[in-house]
Formats: C-alpha cells, sequence, structure tokens
C-alpha cells in the first residue's frame, strides 16, 4: 500500500498539467476517478499508438486511474459527479472556473454534499487579475513569463519555447503539494476548502527566483536576469569529438581544471578569480572554457574531470537517455503488458521510500473503461447505469 492508500479522488481534467498531478498522488496509493467527456481526453489523440485515444503522452500522465465517462452538460451527468464527490476526499480540476460554475459544479456546489472536499482548481490565471477569465496553455504562459525572451538573450536572438511542457509539469507537482497539503489541514481540523493554483503566478514565481537579479531591491541594484543563466556560451561544451555537459562553479573546479591544462595564472585574472566575477564576466569565462575544452575528446575529459572531482557527463540524446546505464541500473523503465496496446514502457515513480513506496499499480485506462463499476460503486443499479448509457450521459468501456 502507497502512503495515500484510502484517499479517493476525482479528476475532472485534461491535457498534461492536472492529470500529471494526480497522476502523482495515484502512484503513491491514492484512488483516481478520471472523468472524461464522451470524446475522451483530448491528449490521447497524440502521438503514435495502437488502439485509438492511447498515445504515448496520455500514457504518461494517466497511469493507477479509472476513466468514467460523464456528460456534465447533461443534468444527470451532473448529478452523477455529485453523488461520486458525496465520498470523495478531494476533486480537482483544470478548466476556468467560470466553466464549473456554468456546469453547477463550482465550490459551493459540491460543499453542499461534501463540506469536508477538498476542492483544487488548475488553470490559468488568478481571478482577481485582469487575465481570470481567459484560457491558457504551456506555450503562452511560457511566453507570459518571458521564458522565450529568456532564450534568444542567451542564445542565437530568435525567441522560441523550451521543447517540453515544462510549465505543465511544474505546476502540476504545486497542485499536488497544494492537495495534500489541504489533505493534513482537513486531517487535523475536519475542514475542507477550495483552491487555486495559476499557473501564471506559479511560473513567475519559478522564473523570478533566478532572474530578479538587481530589481529585487529598492532602488534596483543593477538590471534583472542571471548572467551566468543568460551567457550565450552556457551550453553543451564541443569537444574533439562531441560534446560535454561540465559544471565548472566553485572556485576549487576552476583551480583544479586550470591547474590541469597548465593555466593557473587565471586563478589571478579578475574575471575568473571568484565566483562573483565570473558570474559578471559569464559570457567571457564560458567563451575561454570552450575554447580550451575543444582540445580533448569526451572521454578525456570526462575521465580527467573524474579524478579531479569536476561535476561533468556526456550529453545524451532521447535514445540514449533510454539506454542511460544509471536509469537502468536503478531500474527507472519498466515493461507492462497492455490489454490492448500491447507492451509498453512505463518510467517508474522517481523517489524510494523505506515504508510505502509509490507504485505502478494500474495502467492507462482506456475511455470510459470503468463507467460501469465506478457508477455501481455510487449506487447506480444496473437498469440506471443503462439508461445513462442510453440518453449519453455515460459512455460504457468498450
Amino acid at each position: 500500500m502507497g502512503p495515500l492508500d484510502g484517499i479517493k479522488m476525482i479528476e475532472v481534467a485534461a491535457i498534461v498539467m492536472a492529470p500529471f498531478a494526480s497522476q502523482m498522488l495515484g502512484d503513491m496509493g491514492a484512488e483516481i476517478i478520471k472523468v472524461e467527456p464522451p470524446e475522451g481526453d483530448s491528449i490521447r489523440a497524440v502521438g503514435p499508438m495502437h488502439s485509438h485515444g492511447m498515445g504515448p503522452m496520455y500514457f504518461n500522465s494517466n497511469r493507477n486511474k479509472r476513466s468514467i465517462v460523464l456528460d456534465l452538460k447533461r443534468p444527470q451527468g451532473r448529478e452523477a459527479l455529485l453523488r461520486l464527490a458525496r465520498d470523495a476526499d478531494a476533486l480537482l480540476y483544470n478548466v476556468r472556473p467560470q466553466a464549473m460554475a456554468r456546469l453547477g459544479l463550482a465550490y459551493e456546489d459540491l460543499k453542499q454534499v461534501n463540506p469536508g472536499l477538498v476542492y483544487v482548481g488548475a488553470f490559468g490565471f488568478g481571478q482577481s487579475g485582469p487575465y481570470a477569465a481567459r484560457p491558457a496553455f504551456d506555450e503562452l504562459i511560457q511566453g507570459l513569463v518571458a521564458i522565450p525572451s529568456l532564450m534568444a538573450r542567451s542564445g542565437n536572438g530568435t525567441p522560441r519555447y523550451v521543447p517540453l511542457a515544462f510549465i505543465d509539469r511544474y505546476v502540476g507537482v504545486q497542485v499536488a503539494a497544494s492537495l495534500l497539503a489541504a489533505l493534513l489541514h482537513r486531517q487535523r481540523t475536519g475542514e475542507g476548502q477550495a483552491i487555486e493554483v495559476p499557473m501564471l503566478e506559479v511560473a513567475a514565481q519559478l522564473v523570478l527566483a533566478d532572474h530578479m537579479g538587481g530589481a529585487t531591491y529598492d532602488p534596483p541594484l543593477g538590471p534583472a536576469g542571471y548572467p551566468r543563466s543568460l551567457a550565450s556560451e552556457r551550453r553543451p561544451f564541443a569537444t574533439q569529438d562531441g560534446y560535454i555537459c561540465a559544471m565548472l562553479y566553485t572556485d576549487r573546479h576552476w583551480r583544479s581544471f586550470l591547474d590541469l591544462v597548465g593555466r593557473p595564472e587565471l586563478m589571478q585574472d579578475s574575471r575568473f578569480g571568484t565566483l562573483t566575477s565570473r558570474t559578471v564576466h559569464a559570457g567571457e569565462v564560458h567563451g575561454a572554457l570552450e575554447d580550451m575544452l575543444r582540445t580533448r575528446t569526451t572521454a578525456e575529459w570526462l575521465a580527467a574531470f573524474e579524478k579531479i572531482d569536476i561535476p561533468a557527463f556526456r550529453l545524451n540524446t532521447l535514445e540514449s537517455l533510454l539506454e542511460d546505464p544509471h536509469l537502468q541500473a536503478v531500474d527507472m523503465f519498466s515493461w507492462h503488458e497492455h490489454p490492448t496496446e500491447g507492451r509498453v514502457r512505463a518510467v517508474r515513480p522517481p523517489t524510494t521510500w523505506s515504508r510505502t513506496p509509490p507504485s505502478i499499480r494500474r495502467l492507462p485506462p482506456r475511455i470510459g473503461e470503468h463507467s460501469g463499476e465506478i457508477l455501481a460503486e455510487a449506487g447506480y443499479s444496473p437498469e440506471e447505469i443503462a439508461a445513462l448509457a442510453a440518453n449519453g450521459a455515460t459512455r460504457l468501456g468498450d
């Protein structure tokens, strides 16, 4: 049993952010009921797949869940959700609050059937600002918090997005943490509550924690931005035969490296001597390091850096990441037999626990795979379930 065994949560969500958060809780043992519209979570359609609706993006955010289809725009679908919520510990949604209110599923509606419910909304913007009712996606939030601008300043001058949904997944971690804290509060007091986790505000904190810079102070002590991160030379270093990711950070790192390459006098150079000066002159420092690293092969540098205890690794590709010897040794990947998709690879929960480890107990469900059994658990008779399916309020599993 995981640490959240006995916790029941309803997920009214799609795409990545909230489903990733609830998967984390499901890995820890919570029972997750995924409520999908009749057409299913739209992320199901992304990527190569054997069966319709079972794409890899869906696979990697939806294990340890059961799927029920409910058309929440129909009175019967709304009523079914309210019945499910009566004995739930938490409800997580990621549509805009205005949409939940139109459906009659705002916090005040759910509170009437379950006063102890933890009701968590994960959406674009805090509701007291001018963006409150606007839609949001990962790329839009990346743009609003200046990430493409940072990429341009540190690269070739062209703004671009980070090539993964890292805002969705980072905010998802915040969602999971907030929900768990609210459950702890409820355990202590019996009180449920409503929580908002807005993407923009969470992502702004993420970016500005590094890049507030001189704008931290009044009056400012300089511009915003962390020069070391923004140096255009801050990238994997080219060697004679490939690339290496090396982190020369402390004075000891630099002293050891400059001794290794026969340039100890550079520690007396005002640009190289201290962490503060290396940060100010990050572009020049990285450029000089890049020139020196071109003189040997990747294997030679890795061996030399290991001897003098400088952090360094080869640059992986997506393909070599799946074969990384450390990840293989810690059993990061496992193979499972899915009833419709055949043999599939999963990335295990990354943490290690001595007593109640997270685990993969269920593979991602098909659309509405568990509609009938979940409705039966909520007290619906077989005839009532058939009627819900007949009028389109639910969809029974294939």
